[in-house]
């Protein structure tokens, strides 16, 4: 006899079927089950598999980190080539970041619907197209004097951000169907270690290739930025390639029913929940609105110092890029990043019990403190030291309220929009960091950078300190609503 579950015939549910309000075991077509709360009881081989997708997931959406900082790493070579100023440099940047951030919103409700393996392939294969033709720029004389532009150029790093904004909501819907809420904020957090590969890869990549290369009896000599594009396209290609061999989307789709548990918004017989259920669902929760302008705030501060300090380094220290001391910096900002994200996480899960307000919160007010003290030293020790504190604040930001946060709120048939809202409004941030601080650089001098940023970790630790209630009283009610249901499927037993 087969040990294999066999479907039954599920009760009929209509089209707008309230959302259950407990976790359920539901997959496909067969009725809704309830399953044990407790981890400890997942089928076997169930934590190899997840371990999988979590890796080539988060080995993805790491190639996408690196098609994306490559540009701040080549900027100084990039702009002498066509004299741009830093607000013109800016621009390129910010148009990246706003389109991203347009490309969160409405790719994030794509992704409820496409899913999310669909969603980071097309972000995987799109910014290798993306990034090839802004390096084609290189050869401008030989395609015509529109390569060069400005114009090109902002036009192309836009095109790139908004394909690149298909990432983020598919890695994020992927993950909260195979991560239960108790497990959110510590794999994010180890989830920033896997993403930041991608940082740690083209820091020491982009150097490398800017000071020239032989490959067999073809050299390229120093300063070839093309490369530094080039050469990360054809890693996204491959990677995007493994991760579409090797993952599933849910894991139903791998065979292990309900070994995670669905919660309040997706416990429903609907596979499919309609577009406009989802979108006034996710946009009428206070919660997201106040992540979201936080995360605004996290953007400003994590772009003001990721696409300016290779920048910083070159014009006003005067250290290349192959220094020691560029290089100890460069691998200790993701490094700190990395170690930022899994404390935050961790503390966010066992001592606050999956809250995410008050851990942000402090750490937007020590941020505050850290660049003020940094926008006061002149050494660049100093400054490095100013620039790694920074990354652990802002990316422990980052990873609690963009990942940990949006699943919490979204669950998992709700969670790409909720990501897509959330994450949007850091690359609105983000976009006000590339022009805004160019602007300011080219006029006050490099003394303006990190100034600028401070007042942004100040307002983050106020809507955090405003949203600390809210997300009390909204974790109250989800357990008074999941516990009804409990006994009223008890009674009903």
């Amino acid at each position: 006899m087969s040990m294999e579950r066999q479907p039954s015939n599920p009760p009929q549910a209509g089209h707008g079927a309230p959302l259950a309000s407990t976790a359920l075991d539901y997959v496909g077509d067969e009725p809704a089950r309830p399953v044990p709360v407790s981890l400890a009881t997942r089928p076997p081989g169930f934590r190899l598999r997840r371990g999988r997708n979590w890796f080539f997931v988060g080995l993805n959406y790491a190639s996408y980190y690196v098609n994306r900082y490559n540009l701040s790493l080549a900027s100084t070579d990039f702009c002498n080539t066509f004299g741009f100023s830093n607000t013109q440099y800016g621009l390129i940047q910010s148009g990246r970041n706003w389109c991203y951030a347009i490309g969160q919103f409405w790719n994030g409700l794509l992704a409820d619907r496409l899913g999310g393996r669909t969603c980071m392939a097309i972000g995987g294969f799109g910014t290798a197209v993306m990034n090839v033709l802004f390096g084609l720029g290189w050869y401008y004389n030989a395609f015509g004097p529109v390569f060069g532009t400005l114009a090109w150029f902002v036009a192309l790093r836009s095109i790139d951000g908004y394909i690149q904004a298909f990432g983020a909501p598919g890695m994020v819907k992927m993950n909260t169907a195979w991560f239960a809420r108790s497990e959110r904020g510590r794999f994010a957090g180890i989830f920033g270690l896997m993403i930041n590969l991608g940082r740690f890869s083209i820091n020491v990549l982009a150097p490398a290739l800017l000071a020239g290369f032989t490959l067999w009896s073809y050299t390229v000599p120093a300063g070839s930025w093309q490369w530094v594009f080039f050469v990360p396209a054809c890693i996204s290609v491959l990677i995007t390639s493994l991760m579409l061999l090797m993952t599933k989307n849910t894991p139903e789709e791998a065979g292990y029913a309900g070994a995670v548990p669905l919660e309040t918004l997706d416990a429903t017989h609907r596979e499919l929940i309609p577009l406009y259920e989802i979108f006034w669902t996710i946009l009428r929760n206070p919660l997201v609105w106040l992540t979201a302008w936080a995360y605004f705030c996290t953007g400003v501060v994590r772009y003001g110092v990721d696409d300016w300090f290779p920048k910083y380094f070159r014009e006003v220290q005067k250290v290349s890029l192959t220094s020691t001391a560029f290089q100890v910096t460069a691998f200790l900002i993701p490094a700190s990043a990395t170690l930022g994200s899994i404390m935050s996480g961790y503390i966010s899960d066992l001592a606050f019990k999956g809250r995410r307000a008050p851990v942000a919160a402090a750490l937007y007010f020590v941020e505050t403190g850290i660049i003020l003290i940094g926008a006061q030293a002149h050494s660049l020790v100093g400054v490095c030291t100013a620039l790694v504190l920074t990354a652990f604040t802002c990316n422990s930001t980052h990873s609690i309220l963009g990942t940990a946060a949006a699943m919490d709120i979204g669950g998992r048939k709700m969670a790409g929009f909720a990501a897509g809202v959330i994450d949007s409004w850091q690359y609105i941030g983000a976009g006000l960091a590339g022009v805004g601080l160019g602007r300011l650089i080219d006029h006050y001098g490099w003394d303006a950078w990190l100034y600028a940023m401070a007042g942004f970790g100040a307002l983050g630790g106020m809507l955090m300190l405003v949203m600390m209630p809210l997300e009390r009283r909204w974790a109250a009610a989800r357990a008074k609503a999941a516990a009804a249901h409990d006994g009223g499927g008890a009674r009903r037993g």
